[in-house]
C-alpha cells in the first residue's frame, strides 16, 4: 500500500507544487499573494 500513497504525493505535488505554481503566471501571482500574507507555507 505504501507505493500507492506516494504516488499520490507525487502527483498532488506536481499538481500544487512550487514548480507547478512558478510555470505559470497565474501560479506566480498566487505564490505573490501569499508571500504578502506572511503564509507559514506557499505551497504544499
Amino acid at each position: 500500500m505504501e507505493k500507492f500513497r506516494k504516488l499520490k504525493k507525487v502527483k498532488r505535488q506536481r499538481k500544487h507544487g512550487f514548480l507547478a505554481r512558478m510555470a505559470e503566471f497565474g501560479g506566480r501571482k498566487v505564490l505573490k499573494s501569499r508571500r504578502l500574507k506572511k503564509r507559514a507555507s506557499l505551497t504544499i
